[in-house]
């Protein structure tokens, strides 16, 4: 199997990311009146009446400044014009491996402090609490250090808002991101041609990607025939079905704490619905190409929707104009979620709505409640352009006693049940005068 595991080379542009987020995080300190910046990793939560541990996901805060997404109890101290510093907890442990020295291409960049006993964690924290601000999750008193100010708005607002655009650095991220996901896509097609279930094509996608579940960057869309139609589909079916018609796979990776989020839609020997997943996948490139800096991305969703109704009406899936299958909920009925959304640190990364970095924003259009993004985008921004085509019972039951019952073709409806539906996804680089597809250039390094 080709090694697709991220190397060094992801650490070239690591000096100047770190620069970009020293001076990010002195306008924070500066809207919100206070001296330092203390960023809690987080820490592992049990379960219910248990002592076992939820997986440990970073507070990705901490996560924006280095690539440790899974050492809890650690903290970043911020101070402007001084080195950041490490607080590094190293626990000594014989019924665990404790974490392994801090090491790789982001350590000289961090005055680090190793510390076995979380009490002598508060000791290497700055002294004056009363001008430090805490960012991260506190489910203990003693997590906070004494620090009483804890997410303070004025501060992520500004971390959030200049998050949407990436450094060099987390572009390179991302881009191995993708790549590392195109490995697990190509081995979940294969699977489905092999006639696997949807849960042998989960196991050989995570070890395609390399990948045990937790470190995915979100639990995996596997759905075979008409669990298409399930947008979230979270269950892994162990039997193989009598026919195999269509795979959905909504799936990513992650590298350094930064994740790809990709989507593709196969039929098994349908010809007619390889047709149509042809036409919808014309269809989502003909909206990246669109993607630019400059545009809005609410009003580019709208334009979706007067693609999906030109798909419908050639299909025969629905008759009537495209405002008028807009403006009677048709096309919402057979695509009812958001074209996309920032991508980074996390799947539906954060400022999607921002308006500016006070913490203003921008409702979404009426009738689309499920946008995740609203901004007009700009240079190096990371979007995905998701367009889907869907027969979800429940939606078109809903068209009952309404004038677009009248507009929607059943029979066709019943036809496209069998297979569920398709969704195409990239992930997109915003340009100055167009976009780079980070998926699509991870897929064609496979060939």
């Amino acid at each position: 199997m080709t090694n697709n595991r991220p190397g060094a080379a992801l650490g070239a542009h690591y000096p100047a990311h770190v620069e970009k987020l020293k001076a990010r995080h002195d306008r924070a300190l500066d809207v919100a009146g206070a001296s330092h910046a203390v960023i809690f990793a987080g820490a592992p939560k049990l379960k219910f009446l248990d002592d076992y541990y939820y997986a440990f996901t970073a507070n990705p805060h901490f996560a924006s400044w280095l690539p440790l997404t899974g050492n809890p109890h650690c903290y970043l101290v911020y101070t402007p014009d001084e080195a950041p510093i490490l607080v590094y907890f190293q626990e000594k442990d014989y019924w665990h491996a404790p974490p392994a020295p801090p090491s790789g291409y982001w350590a000289d960049q961090f005055d680090i402090r190793i510390v076995n006993e979380l009490e002598d964690i508060p000791k290497h924290l700055p002294v004056e609490r009363d001008k430090c601000i805490l960012i991260g999750e506190i489910d203990d008193e003693a997590q906070a250090c004494g620090i009483e100010r804890v997410n303070p708005n004025s501060a992520l607002n500004q971390l959030h808002y200049a998050r949407a655009r990436k450094t060099a650095y987390e572009l390179d991220c991302l881009r191995a991101a993708s790549v590392r996901g195109a490995h697990g896509h190509h081995a979940a097609q294969n699977a489905f041609r092999e006639g696997k279930s949807e849960y042998d094509i989960h196991l050989d996608y995570c070890r395609a990607v390399d990948h045990v579940e937790k470190e995915l960057p979100y639990n995996n869309i596997i759905a075979l025939n008409e669990h298409a139609a399930i947008l979230h589909y979270q269950h892994l079916s162990r039997e193989v079905p009598a026919t195999s018609r269509s795979f959905l796979i909504d799936a990513g990776a992650a590298v350094n704490g930064y994740a790809s989020d990709i989507t593709r839609t196969y039929s098994y020997d349908d010809a007619e619905f390889a047709a149509l997943i042809t036409r919808m996948d014309e269809m989502q490139q003909g909206i990246v190409a669109r993607v630019r800096a400059g545009v809005d991305f609410a009003e580019l969703h709208i334009e979706t929707h007067r693609q999906i109704a030109a798909v419908l009406t050639e299909n025969d899936f629905a008759s009537g104009s495209a405002d008028a299958l807009i403006e009677n909920g048709v096309t919402a009925a057979f695509y009812p979620h958001g074209l996309g959304h920032f991508l980074g640190l996390q799947v539906h990364d954060v400022g999607g709505f921002m308006a500016d970095e006070t913490g203003g924003t921008i409702d979404r259009p009426s009738g689309h409640p499920f946008l995740r993004l609203t901004r007009t985008l700009e240079e190096d921004h990371v979007v995905t352009i998701e367009p889907g085509l869907y027969a979800i019972d429940m939606l078109q039951k809903n068209l009952v006693g309404t004038p677009a019952l009248k507009m929607v073709n059943q029979d066709r409806v019943a036809w496209l049940h069998e297979f569920g539906g398709i969704r195409i996804e990239d992930d997109v680089r915003v340009l100055a005068d167009g976009v780079e597809n980070m998926t699509r250039d991870a897929f064609a390094t496979l060939h």
